[in-house]
């Protein structure tokens, strides 16, 4: 025996209409602020205006080996990461002021992390100093001899070593939308604003990046 199916009432047809525009408009309103957060909230930070000038300045050199970085297109501080250093001393970001900086989070068990740590040893190597340097940060949560070891065997002697294992630094980058995926870095400017950010490694120690890093200290 075949089910019927009950006869459907018709509704009046304004409201369903009237319901419709509400809902899309409150889809709409959402869409726009989660595409502000991905920005870090558009912040409008006067003091990180210079940074997005020079991201503008630098794009044209983020090509061949650095060509997957994203410039900053709108004013972001970044936010004032806590980590802990190689003596266990509880570090920010904003000590570091004062210096541009590529901030890189990495991980042990992160494969494209660890086959990027040498570039970025060779960058601060090769450009390290009151004017820049690579702050790169752990973020391994369970053995944490594990990076050390990782690092004093592959002889990556420049790199200071930072950590976090809460890897609380990725949730508060990912929170700004500046951290998708491992490994992350961001190009910081001397007052702590975003320059550039790449989602996934890249050969820091290429002429590409080192042309595009020594642009960005004025050199």
């Amino acid at each position: 025996m075949t089910e019927q199916t009950p006869p459907t009432r018709s509704r009046p047809r304004i409201p369903m209409a009237l319901a419709t525009v509400i809902i899309g408009v409150g889809v709409a309103t959402v869409a726009i602020y989660g595409m502000r957060g991905m920005q870090g909230n558009a912040s409008g930070d006067p003091v990180c205006r210079p940074a997005v000038n020079l991201a503008q300045k630098l794009k044209p050199l983020a090509q061949g080996e650095v060509a997957a970085l994203t410039m900053a297109s709108q004013p972001l501080r970044v936010p004032d990461l806590t980590f802990d250093d190689a003596s266990g001393k509880s570090r920010k970001l904003s000590e570091f002021r004062g210096r541009t900086l590529l901030v890189n989070l990495w991980a042990t068990w992160c494969v494209p992390c660890r086959k990027e740590m040498p570039a970025l040893d060779q960058l601060q190597a090769k450009l390290g100093g009151p004017k820049f340097e690579v702050v790169a940060v752990n973020i391994d949560t369970r053995d944490p001899e594990k990076p050390k070891d990782f690092l004093k065997d592959g002889g990556l002697t420049h790199l200071g070593y930072f950590y976090d294992n809460s890897a609380k630094v990725f949730q508060d980058l990912k929170a700004a939308g500046r951290a998708l995926g491992m490994p992350t870095s961001m190009l910081v400017d001397p007052s702590g604003c975003e320059i550039a950010t790449i989602a996934g490694p890249a050969e820091w120690a290429s002429g590409d990046a080192i042309k595009l890093v020594t642009a960005a200290l004025g050199q």
